[in-house]
């Protein structure tokens, strides 16, 4: 994502005060470098000396950049909600991060773990053991965003599941944010803002091991490039080995990630990123528990319905080029160009119903092969200037977004297993025809956006983005009699904000956004499906506690149109429904109470329902959404003595009661998840933790998706952890 170097609160008293400013983050910068402004009040200075200055960073919020580290569990600035770095605080929705020390504390090993640090966020399906979805703020999101870029439009869901490797940060907006993402769903988007390579030699490895077998090796190094002045690069990788405690046989899941990045700093005015990354996994197809009379049995969460032979490979690429250039002080230039590209297939045996006496499951054999590709430019300019005594900070844009997804499935028959003592072995019938997807989409969306000072503490933000394009969607199913045409799209979403701060450190803001994003669900027989539409109506406050200590808190109305939802009828297909509406209140606290001791945590109520409906009873409340959810985690370090670099952390997590389909046919139970680490550093260069995940060995469903697909929280398990750092 691009990131502008002044925010215009900022940049508002320079122009009144004359005052410098420093640390203003660059959405390609390797470094840290002055703002234009300060520059052209600055004599000139060699570019050698230039670059030995850059390779110093900071630590504390006045040099945090949007794109960099943060100290500690509070991060200060962010570009996600507006594409310039600007302070949170000055952000016109609710924006929550996850700074990479929480995701090192808590030791997060799926990006699932590291957003439930989240008010209302709260896992929504591992897609078969394949990936990872969410709920945010009631309504599921299937992919998420990478400095900016969302994944592929035609695909509807992740392939692999993300690593966090060579994640500096993430970053979670609620709400609607298609004024900036263009296509996206109404509860919000997750961004994973990368870590940048630097001059100054760094590198961390740790090796892991854990409960149930579990093997990891990950690190990160990074260094400057003598060959060539201001380059920089950076190579994170992470393998892993998970049987798991739903482990069948000898299937062990595996991954293998790399992350080469390379930038460049030419000039102080010139900024180049380059970051790939690249995926491989083998997993066990993993539907989970199956619900029956209204719950899901937890006698035995090991329990499988599957067949040893049941297996899932997946692998996504992507490479992403983004350059900026300032014209002046007052103009910068900005463009990215990204490529993905990847492949899924599967062979597997699934779960197709229970019988009437609730004692067998009936099941098929099932296999998937499918190809996909995207590409995705951005276009933009950021200008700053001064009109009437208001400061603008005025962002242009144009994003050509083109990709196709190709997935073919064949069925056939398998016998049926026992509900309650399911007997491996069943032979796979033969294959035969079921469907044939091809999906299109091809996108042009052109933004605006300007963040005006209006009054010392008084800013509005107003922004507005209109997509146009067309979409080709085809299911070839044994029905089938004609192909369809192009479907042309149109999508327009505006957001205002209003940011009001009468001291220093109290804000207050109100915001109206919205989302527009076309079907990419898997539906039966529909020609040209309407795209989904959501808006939302949101009120909040930030309050710094104290200096490292923030307390934010929203409540919120979001309405989402022509969503689909799992067909009844046809099972592995979707259908579009009517509407549904999800309203709140929730809260989050970050930061640093007392020297050493830090905390995250958030806590959230949400009403989320069908309002409209022909096929779902009005009033069904939303799959996997609970009424009430929250978690915190906390961690102090001992800051003197003999027992100087010993830390201890504990976490809770609540999550409430939930239902498992539309038609609100079954529940799963409420959970509250007690999780500890205890962790060493006998100096700057070498860490042992202990993390601890589900203390009381608590059994709970951590993510129902339908009938078949109910996820059972791992029990108590262990992981130890030795790193060491340059």
């Amino acid at each position: 994502m691009g990131f502008e170097r002044v925010d215009v609160v900022d940049r508002h008293r320079d122009f009144r005060q004359g005052r410098n400013l420093c640390g203003a983050g660059l959405a390609l910068s390797l470094v840290v470098i002055p703002p234009a402004d300060v520059r052209a009040q600055s004599a000139p200075v060699p570019d050698e000396v230039i670059l030995s200055e850059l390779s110093v960073t900071g630590t504390g919020p006045a040099s945090e950049r949007a794109d960099g580290p943060v100290a500690g569990y509070r991060a200060t600035r962010s570009a996600t909600a507006t594409r310039t770095d600007t302070p949170v605080r000055d952000a016109p929705q609710s924006i929550n991060i996850v700074p990479r020390a929480v995701i090192t504390d808590q030791q997060d090993l799926r990006l699932t773990d590291a957003v439930t640090n989240v008010s209302n966020v709260t896992p929504g399906s591992t897609v078969q053991g394949r990936s990872q979805n969410y709920l945010i703020r009631g309504f599921a999101t299937q992919v998420f965003a990478v400095d900016g870029i969302l994944v592929n439009p035609a695909i509807n869901f992740y392939p692999v599941e993300r690593d966090l490797v060579n994640a500096e940060r993430v970053e979670v907006i609620k709400g609607p944010a298609s004024v900036l993402f263009g296509r996206g769903d109404p509860g919000g988007v997750i961004n994973i803002v990368t870590r940048r390579p630097t001059l100054e030699p760094t590198a961390d490895a740790s090796v892991q091991g854990g409960s149930f077998g579990f093997r990891r090796f990950q690190g990160s190094v990074s260094s400057a490039i003598p060959a060539l002045d201001g380059l920089a690069a950076r190579l994170s990788f992470a393998a892993q080995e998970d049987p798991t405690f739903r482990n069948i046989g000898d299937n062990t899941n595996r991954r293998v990630f790399v992350a080469p990045a390379l930038s460049w700093t030419p000039s102080a005015d010139t900024r180049v990123y380059i970051n790939s990354e690249f995926t491989n996994q083998r997993t066990q197809y993993d539907e989970g528990l199956v619900a029956v009379r209204g719950s899901v049995p937890l006698d035995n969460i090991r329990r499988y319905y599957g067949e040893p032979f049941s297996r899932y490979y997946g692998e996504i690429n992507g490479i992403t080029l983004r350059a900026e250039h300032d014209v002046n002080e007052n103009l910068t230039l900005r463009q990215v160009i990204n490529g993905q590209w990847g492949a899924f297939n599967l062979f597997t045996a699934r779960a197709t119903g229970v019988n009437a006496a609730g004692t067998q499951v009936t099941r098929r054999d099932a296999s998937v092969d499918s190809r996909f590709a995207a590409v995705d430019t951005q276009t933009e300019a950021v200008l700053r200037f001064d009109t009437f005594g208001f400061a603008h900070t005025a962002l242009a844009g144009f994003e050509y977004t083109n990709g196709f997804r190709h997935p073919y499935s064949q069925q056939g028959s398998l016998a049926p297993v026992s509900l309650l003592n399911p007997v491996f072995g069943a032979i796979p019938g033969a294959l035969g025809f079921q469907a044939d997807l091809k999906q299109k989409l091809e996108l042009f969306g052109f933004y605006v956006q300007d963040q005006i000072v209006l009054a010392p503490g008084l800013q509005l933000v107003l922004g507005a983005r209109f997509d146009l394009g067309t979409q080709y969607y085809f299911n070839r199913v044994p029905t089938s009699k004609t192909q369809p045409p192009e479907q042309s799209l149109f999508g327009a979403s505006p957001r205002v904000g209003l940011i009001y701060r009468p001291i220093e450190a109290l804000t207050f803001y109100a915001s109206y956004a919205t989302s527009f994003a076309p079907q990419n669900a898997n539906l039966l027989n529909v020609v040209s499906p309407p795209p989904e539409t959501g808006e939302q109506v949101e009120v909040g406050t930030r309050i710094d506690i104290n200096p490292d200590l923030t307390l934010s808190a929203a409540a919120f109305r979001i309405t989402r149109d022509n969503v689909a939802a799992n067909d009844p009828v046809n099972t592995g297909y979707s259908i579009i429904t009517g509407q549904q509406r999800s309203e709140g209140v929730e809260a989050d606290l970050t930061g640093e109470i007392a020297p050493g001791w830090k905390v995250i945590g958030g806590v959230g109520y949400l009403d989320a329902r069908i309002t409209k409906d022909r096929i779902y009873p009005v009033g069904n409340r939303l799959v996997g959404v609970p009424a009430f959810s929250g978690s915190v985690w906390t961690t102090y370090d001992v800051q003197a003595g003999p027992l100087r670099g010993l830390g201890l952390g504990i976490g809770v997590t609540h999550v409430g009661q939930r239902t498992g389909d539309l038609n609100n046919s079954y529940r799963v139970g409420a959970y509250n998840r007690v999780d500890a680490a205890v962790y060493y550093d006998f100096d700057a260069h070498y860490r042992l933790s202990i993390n601890v995940r589900n203390l009381t060995n608590a059994r709970y469903i951590e993510q129902p998706f339908n009938q078949f697909n109910n996820t059972p929280g791992a029990p108590f398990s262990v992981l130890a952890t030795i790193t060491a750092r340059l």
